[in-house]
């Protein structure tokens, strides 16, 4: 399920960043007194209850201006409010009402999605002061007086915005589908590959990179098995991404590879594997995601004898975090081995979804520890009592040791690879928890 997506609005030098950065617990955005210094749109996790949320930070909105940043800066906060699920309007407590305060609620109100009013900057503990109810004249309910700097009122405001959070009840995770993210750089052939897998054209298909501005959700129906098709708006490094809207889009990219089973990671066979090719990659990796390298334009590939292990060795080595994803040379244009897609997405959901009994677990683990003796510091030699499994998609350990400082890195790597050798484990990370004996689960 895509995480909920809340937008922080209002017009400049309201505090929008100080609560941003409050609540992503980290100083994320620029703080600076200057009205309109967070001219981009930035955008962290967060949680609440439980419920993971992804917020954006908006530059402030100005109606009546003809500095061209400034506008690019409302355009940005519109798309912003477009993409949301929940809006938090801030104003200024002392400040007061403004009439821009008055402009942005009537821009809220046209958006038609729950939108809460939190007024900021009441510093003090206790009532809050007389002054916060005139920003009942705005017409938008309840009022949540908050203190950015302080943290003060925050969780009322946080409870509130958590109750419109969309109801998971209608989580397309709820379904028996197998959800596929088609992710990657902009203009490597996501759409086209999808069109072509689905045997006509559900998805448009331009040679503009950024045409897919969201991810568009496409069902597909195999031999009586289900297949949810995400195809996302190319990612670009942050340096490159110039156009307003594409800025956005990548939010949603990022959130499609949260909602898949498996990532499609497309690269472009003429550019090999390029820094942002990795980075796209590595997030798939740390999510945990089933994944499948697709090189796709193999068709443009001048050949001859080896070019293909050639390619192939390079990509591995360039993604060498990634070794266990299978990789399959394609092209979107001629459908050259687009069939083997299918069939490499059930094989890796299935790898990611397969668990193994405990006492055959453990059984691999005794023979792996005979052949390679565990590691020693100082004398004292690390044990692994016994291992458990704790979850699929990604398959997830848990090894009970004696002392968690004598286990190192080499020693798990070890120990992955002996799962994979004895169990396959093809086109999934492998997790290992690492905990001492007597611990909780």
């Amino acid at each position: 399920m895509s995480k909920p997506v809340v937008a922080i609005v209002g017009r400049p030098n309201v505090g929008k960043s100080t609560f941003f950065n409050y609540l992503a617990g980290k100083r994320i955005s620029i703080i600076d007194d200057t009205p309109g210094v967070t001219r981009d749109r930035i955008y962290a996790e967060s949680e609440w209850r439980g419920k993971k949320f992804t917020m954006i930070d908006t530059g402030g909105i100005e109606t009546n201006t003809d500095d061209y940043i400034k506008r690019q800066m409302i355009r940005q906060a519109y798309i912003a409010i477009d993409m949301a699920d929940v809006i938090v309007m801030l104003v200024d407590m002392k400040a007061g009402m403004t009439a821009l305060d008055e402009e942005v609620a009537d821009i809220l109100r046209k958006a038609a999605k729950p939108v809460l009013v939190a007024v900021n900057k009441v510093d003090s503990p206790g009532k809050p002061p007389a002054d916060i109810y005139e920003f009942y004249n705005l017409g938008m309910g309840e009022i949540y007086p908050i203190s950015s700097i302080h943290g003060l009122g925050i969780g009322d405001l946080l409870d509130a915005v958590y109750e419109h959070f969309p109801d998971s009840g209608e989580s397309d995770e709820d379904d028996d589908s197998v959800k596929v993210a088609v992710i990657g750089r902009p203009n490597v052939g996501k759409s086209s590959i999808i069109n072509k897998i689905l045997g006509e054209e559900r998805v448009i298909v331009s040679d503009v990179p950024g045409t897919t501005r969201d991810a568009i959700d496409t069902r597909f129906e195999v031999d009586g098995k289900l297949y949810l098709f995400i195809d996302t708006a190319g990612i670009r490094r942050k340096s490159r991404v110039d156009e307003d809207i594409e800025k956005y889009s990548v939010i949603r990219s990022w959130t499609s590879v949260d909602r898949a089973d498996v990532c499609i990671i497309m690269l472009d066979a003429r550019d090999g594997v390029t820094e942002q090719d990795a980075r796209i990659a590595g997030y798939a990796h740390e999510q945990g995601k089933a994944c499948i390298i697709a090189v796709n334009k193999w068709d443009l590939i001048e050949k001859q004898t080896g070019t293909l292990e050639e390619f192939r060795k390079k990509v591995a080595e360039d993604l060498e975090f990634m070794s266990y994803a299978p990789i399959v040379f394609v092209s979107a244009e001629t459908g050259q081995r687009v069939d083997r897609l299918f069939e490499l997405i059930d094989y890796v959901f299935d790898q990611a979804s397969f668990r193994i009994q405990t006492g055959v677990l453990n059984d691999v683990l005794n023979e792996a520890l005979a052949m390679v003796q565990p590691p020693s510091d100082k004398g004292k030699r690390l044990k692994i009592y016994y291992m458990t499994q704790t979850g699929v998609r990604p398959p997830s350990f848990v090894l009970f040791v004696n002392d968690i400082e004598l286990m190192h890195f080499s020693y798990e790597r070890y120990l992955k690879n002996i799962l994979r050798r004895n169990f396959g484990f093809e086109g999934t990370p492998i997790r290992f928890t690492i905990r001492e004996k007597g611990e909780n689960i």
